[in-house]
């Protein structure tokens, strides 16, 4: 892990170099992809069934593709009882945090004889993709799916790649049912996207679709983009720390390395005041490394998206975090409160050596699912936004209609409207 000193005129290269990592050459995979989701549109259960033994290398059908309620009883029968306690909890901190989320539709009637406002109502239905193999992870399934059953989807439709002996792991179908999932089905990849935006005869269409996964799965989001909703789609995981010399260099160095053992394109920044300090930091990092099991991926990750780097002051810090727009960003200074008023794009803001990022991960509540390269500068994490629609609701008596007749036909005749005119005028 380099250490290298800030200056404003390199600045742009450290920042273009972590947010290109999402930026590939896909070649044919956008071709592939299209061509699965124009497919199972298509031909339904027959594709998607055809593609799952293709790539998932195993074969099911309209009466296995569903998981049954024996599979869930052996699901919970195979994970350790305290895994499950911990999963509970975790869901329970997860619903309150998202509970504060939630809004009301209101009115405001006039004196005037207008009435205004908004309905909010949740979406009637949401699909989940949960990746499978090395990359099922419970914590996302509760992420994903409690924010949607807390906003009151009525459906909630959960799908991820079986293993070859048919199943999917335990883990994930305890965590669906903690979470609140209606319905899981067997299946992944660009095909089980296709399978929830079109629907097929045996997986419902749904309204909107989130969730993680491959580049199949993220091009295959896209092609489906307009049929369904979508959440953003998320790149390579990502840490900032803002540290000073009060900060504890075993506590950084073990939270740059908690991001970096994702995948090699993960990114692990640190912004230091300190050169003393950058050094313990760069020690502990190298030391920490070689007892942890996925070193190999965190040293290729560190290599190639790891620094740090010394700033002047913390204002410099602060500037080039607002420029990176980090999905995790710990402050771990003296008075980290004092600094929280300048951040203004991350996905996450943990504060103090006492708030590591992983407690964000599975326990603290707030949502982990964050917006990735840079695109915190716009996007926000998921929430309970994601999950309602917004309706505007008008209504005017014929003397508040009259008060603002005038103004319309003005607007309408400017713009060369004339039928919006002429619908006012026929009410005068």
């Amino acid at each position: 892990m380099n250490i290298v000193k800030y200056k404003v005129n390199e600045s742009s290269e450290v920042i273009n170099k972590i947010l290109s990592r999402s930026k590939f050459d896909y070649g044919d995979i956008p071709a592939i992809v299209e061509k699965i989701v124009d497919d199972v549109k298509n031909n339904g259960d027959e594709a998607f069934f055809r593609y799952t033994k293709n790539f998932d290398k195993v074969q099911i059908d309209k009466d296995t593709v569903q998981v049954t309620k024996e599979e869930i009883d052996e699901a919970y029968d195979l994970v350790d009882s305290e895994l499950i306690e911990v999963m509970k909890r975790s869901a329970q901190r997860i619903r309150v945090f998202h509970e504060k989320q939630k809004r009301i539709s209101w009115l405001e009637p006039e004196k005037s004889g207008e009435l205004l406002g908004q309905l909010i109502l949740p979406l009637k239905s949401t699909g989940v993709y949960v990746p499978g193999g090395k990359a099922a992870y419970p914590s996302s399934v509760l992420m994903n799916v409690i924010p949607a059953k807390v906003a009151g989807v009525e459906k909630i439709v959960m799908i991820t790649p079986p293993g070859k002996d048919g199943k999917i792991t335990p883990n994930t179908i305890v965590a669906a049912v903690e979470a609140g999932v209606t319905h899981i089905y067997k299946g992944g990849g660009a095909q089980a996207i296709a399978a929830l935006a079109f629907g097929t005869e045996s997986i419902p269409k749904v309204d909107k679709i989130v969730g993680p996964g491959n580049i199949y799965v993220a091009l295959a989001k896209r092609c489906v983009f307009g049929y369904v909703g979508l959440d953003s789609v998320a790149g390579p995981s990502e840490i900032l720390v803002i540290a000073d010399k009060s900060a504890n260099p075993a506590y950084v160095a073990a939270d740059l390395l908690s991001q970096a053992e994702h995948d090699e394109l993960a990114s692990a920044v640190l912004l230091t005041t300190s050169a003393e300090f950058a050094n313990k930091v760069k020690y502990e990092v190298e030391k920490q490394t070689e007892s942890l099991e996925r070193k190999e991926i965190i040293k290729k990750s560190l290599n190639n998206y790891g620094a740090i780097i010394i700033v002047d002051n913390i204002d410099s810090a602060v500037e080039l975090c607002n420029e990176i727009a980090p999905e995790h960003m710990e402050i771990c200074t003296e008075e980290p409160f004092f600094v929280l008023p300048k951040i203004k794009n991350a996905g996450a803001v943990f504060l103090g050596n006492y708030t590591p990022e992983p407690l964000g991960d599975y326990m603290a509540g707030p949502n982990h699912v964050l917006p990735t390269s840079g695109t915190a500068k716009f996007f926000s994490p998921l929430s309970v936004d994601d999950f309602i629609k917004k309706s505007s609701v008008l209504a005017f008596s014929k003397e508040a209609f009259e008060k603002l007749s005038d103004d319309v036909i003005k607007f309408a005749e400017a713009e060369g409207l004339t039928a919006h005119a002429n619908s006012i005028k026929v009410r005068r």
